[in-house]
């Protein structure tokens, strides 16, 4: 996969749209990112730091990377906050041709997750790709919880730890909990707000891509190319993916 550079990225010209050259990297992504919303990603950051150091991308180290895409994440989750004791290290990401198993895996976890939580569940819903038919995916099971009240933890929290997964963060958006650190990543778990535009967007694209063979083909390919690229690095896997899912997003709100 050809290398992102400045070029490639257009990042000078887009800098200068946003008037967001600043003296540090961080900095100047922030402005970058208030311009362009969530088409300014990590990546552009990880360009902006390779370019103040005078290397190219490739020699940022995993570390580097790890810590410039820690340092986004208020940013792009406004009030984030991880919990202690939930890092977990030497995760990879791959993706696989999809699994025909993975609605009863989803049909254990929510039999699991709705026993726990009781009323407090309003809804339970297999999310992400792993809940597309024919769509190659993480084999990580994204399941999606609406509460009444997304900041009323004592109401959930609890339940859903007790279920076998650990609250990892915290948003004004949502609460992402996934597997404890000695046990396989096989599932996650996002909650948020019955009602809310979360639930729904994620709603919307799951929907979308079950019902378009050209949308879920289109994201299948980004998924496998951003795979072959940052398998060391979730942030930018995750990110790489946004112009894509923003698209077709667009498409699925105007049909």
């Amino acid at each position: 996969m050809e290398e992102p550079s400045f070029t490639s990225r257009r990042l000078p010209q887009r800098l200068l749209a946003a008037n967001a050259q600043a003296a540090d990297p961080l900095d100047t992504w922030q402005r970058l990112r208030e311009h362009e919303g969530a088409a300014a990603t990590v990546v552009d950051l990880y360009l902006l730091e390779a370019h103040r150091r005078g290397v190219p991308l490739q020699d940022l180290t995993r570390e580097d990377r790890g810590a410039l895409g820690r340092a986004t994440l208020p940013v792009v989750w406004p009030d984030f906050q991880a919990t202690t004791g939930s890092d977990r290290t030497g995760d990879e990401v791959v993706v696989v041709d999809y699994d025909p198993d993975w609605p009863r895996r989803y049909e254990q976890w929510r039999t699991r997750l709705a026993q726990a939580m009781g009323t407090a569940a309003v809804q339970i819903e297999h999310v992400g790709s792993t809940s597309v038919p024919g769509l190659p995916a993480k084999p990580i099971i994204d399941i999606q919880i609406s509460v009444a009240d997304v900041e009323d933890e004592d109401a959930y929290v609890p339940a859903i730890e007790a279920a076998g997964v650990q609250l990892r963060s915290r948003d004004a958006l949502h609460r992402y909990f996934r597997p404890y650190p000695d046990q396989p990543r096989d599932v996650h778990v996002h909650v948020c707000a019955v009602g809310s535009t979360w639930e729904r967007e994620h709603l919307l694209f799951r929907d979308h891509l079950r019902s378009s063979p050209t949308a879920r083909a289109r994201y299948a390919e980004v998924k496998r190319a951003a795979a072959a690229r940052w398998r060391d690095d979730g942030f930018a896997y995750t990110d790489t993916k946004t112009e894509v899912i923003l698209d077709l997003l667009g498409q699925a709100t105007s049909t």
